[in-house]
């Protein structure tokens, strides 16, 4: 793959990993306006990379925040650790729950059918992108009917996150999972948001839950591509060498990129406009569908 392609693809996915806007989605789009395939073995590894250079540029940015809330005392980062495999443990039953519904289903009769597939369907994403736009518009408006009520809580109040909520939040990332579109930030935040959770508690319970689930896609993906590799699923060769290495660059460039975006994207999320992100979902699906229509 040309080096500029990937360059291109990093710098969409470092700017709009930490909005709430489906980060998966947008590198998706720029694939297939760019004619890759965003379902195939390379191209999804790619993607996993580019989740992971963000990932560590998250990690850098949000690190302060969480070594004092999760890791202040022992008692502190009990509670995290619970509360982390609460809520990884219930995205992994759903989310291979819906990876079994949907290959048995969608893909009924397929061989070798696998739900990385769906990645390259616009039509797909498209209706995610407005079901994630609706959910964190509703989000939105609840932090604002509520903002007066939270406003006079303590901050140990506003840092507090209940063992229901982070299973809550554990259950929407496993349905983000399967669906690119279908923001995992915004889902997760909004879920928090709805369930009583300060949007910031859920922000950075839900970028901390990213932390622990990247490397456990990252292997699955690696397997994935290993297997393809071997087998030629996609009925060409594979060179595995050249896909891991362009996957690694990728990664670097989506984490300088991500560092870049984090300090100037930061301050307008947190300015309290959490429903225009819903609004910028609910149109981007629109724009989806009719590149969908138009043949892409």
């Amino acid at each position: 793959m040309p080096i500029l392609k990937v360059i291109i693809l990093a710098i969409v996915q470092g700017l709009a990993e930490l909005l709430p806007v489906s980060s998966s989605a947008h590198v998706v789009v720029a694939e297939k306006l760019m004619g890759l395939d965003p379902s195939s073995p390379q191209m999804t590894m790619l993607l996993v990379m580019l989740h992971t250079g963000t990932m560590f540029a998250v990690i850098a940015y949000f690190w302060k925040t969480w070594k004092h809330a999760y890791f202040s005392s022992r008692d502190a980062f009990r509670q995290f650790a619970v509360q982390v495999f609460w809520a990884t443990f219930l995205t992994g039953i759903v989310g291979e729950a819906l990876k079994k519904i949907i290959e048995k289903t969608y893909f009924r009769g397929a061989p070798k059918a696998q739900i990385e597939m769906l990645f390259s369907h616009l039509e797909l994403i498209a209706p995610a992108l407005l079901a994630v736009g609706v959910m964190i518009l509703i989000a939105g408006l609840w932090e604002r009917r509520h903002e007066d009520a939270s406003s006079g809580k303590a901050p140990d109040d506003i840092r507090a996150l209940t063992m229901r909520q982070a299973g809550w939040i554990g259950i929407v990332q496993g349905l983000a999972l399967p669906f690119r579109g279908f923001s995992r930030s915004g889902s997760t935040i909004s879920i928090g948001m709805m369930t009583g959770a300060a949007k910031e508690t859920a922000e950075r319970f839900s970028f901390a839950l990213a932390v622990v689930l990247t490397p456990v896609v990252d292997v699955m993906e690696l397997v994935r591509l290993i297997k393809a590799s071997h087998a030629a699923l996609t009925g060409t060769p594979i060179n595995l060498h050249a896909s891991l290495d362009v996957s690694m660059l990728g990664a670097v460039f989506s984490f300088i990129a991500g560092l870049l975006a984090l300090k100037w994207l930061s301050s307008w999320l947190e300015s309290g406009r959490w429903h225009w992100f819903g609004i910028y979902c609910m149109i981007a699906s629109v724009v989806v569908f009719v590149l969908h229509a138009r043949g892409f």
